[in-house]
């Protein structure tokens, strides 16, 4: 950016599962002339609707959604492509004279956006990645973990075992660079922001947020979870294909292949989102600019983002 060029304004409405992120991003963005944007790793797919939480067609209220809907389950999507389409995404959202709001849960996708970081220069070994996969499928995805704990144990503080695709994508980093993905990330933080940001991140009281995800993984098994993944298993999609890697999914397709019951997975899938949503805290505590709204205070987050927004432009 040239010196004195001024930043383009950019929202960020992000925080653990279940804090009430997607509902806030409508309502800011009716009131800002907004545009959302999703971060997040599953409701990208097509088809992959109920586990993801997907907003639906009525919940957005008229407000232009993007990055929703548009990859097929069999393709692959990680932070670098999240950044090239989101970044394309905001191009056309600024060209309207609209805001761009990142919503999501995913820190490293709005970490990717908001320091405009460099993913040109990887140069992925993709033998080494299927040779990852390949083991994971033989002896698990523990004996992964264990390889990430020996080289890199920060990551494990803010990756869970289960989450193949990003402890394939550190082992990738510390392979190809040989240094940890963890003290790369530490860097990027260091970076100045690309934009003139507010980056809001909704908390609450934990054992509310806790309730919440309980009560929402019941909600989507009622609304048909088992049904929309074995209809994509129908599909021919793989239990390790990258977009059954998300919370929700690849429980439920353990419990269609016989390996456990479906009180288990359901099991599994509430401790796992607790964990996931602690692990995400984490992340964002780390993030120096962050705006805390914590609904135990605030009841309505967006009411109290506007009026962040509306101080913020007086200045």
């Amino acid at each position: 950016m040239k010196e004195n060029e001024k930043k383009q304004p950019l929202i960020i409405i992000a925080g653990p599962t279940a804090t009430g992120k997607s509902a806030a991003a409508v309502k800011v963005a009716k009131e800002i002339g907004g545009e959302v944007i999703s971060a997040d790793s599953m409701q990208v797919y097509r088809g992959m609707d109920i586990g993801s939480a997907k907003i639906t067609a009525e919940e957005t209220e008229g407000v232009q959604h993007h990055l929703i809907d548009v990859l097929e389950p069999t393709e692959d999507f990680n932070v670098s492509i999240f950044q090239k389409m989101a970044k394309e995404a905001m191009a056309g959202i600024y060209e309207r004279g609209h805001i761009p709001i990142i919503c999501g849960g995913t820190g490293f996708y709005i970490q990717s956006v908001l320091y405009d970081i460099d993913f040109t220069k990887e140069d992925t070994d993709y033998s080494y990645r299927h040779s990852l996969e390949q083991l994971a499928a033989e002896k698990g995805t523990a004996a992964l973990y264990e390889m990430l704990k020996a080289v890199d144990p920060a990551s494990c503080e803010s990756i869970h075992e289960n989450n193949v695709k990003r402890v394939i994508r550190a082992l990738e980093y510390y392979h190809e660079t040989g240094q940890p993905i963890s003290a790369h990330n530490a860097e990027q933080r260091e970076k100045e922001e690309a934009y003139e940001a507010l980056f809001f991140v909704i908390t609450d009281d934990r054992a509310a947020m806790y309730e919440r995800i309980d009560r929402r993984v019941d909600q989507m098994v009622d609304a048909g979870l088992v049904e929309e993944v074995q209809r994509l298993k129908d599909m021919g999609i793989p239990r390790m294909a990258v977009s059954m890697q998300g919370l929700g999914y690849k429980e439920i397709f353990d419990h269609l292949n016989g390996d456990c019951t479906l009180e288990e997975a359901v099991y599994t899938i509430k401790r796992d989102t607790r964990h996931f949503a602690k692990r995400q805290l984490t992340w964002f505590k780390r993030e120096p600019s962050v705006i805390w709204i914590d609904r135990s205070i605030y009841k309505d987050p967006a009411e109290r983002m506007l009026e962040i927004i509306e101080e913020n432009n007086k200045k």
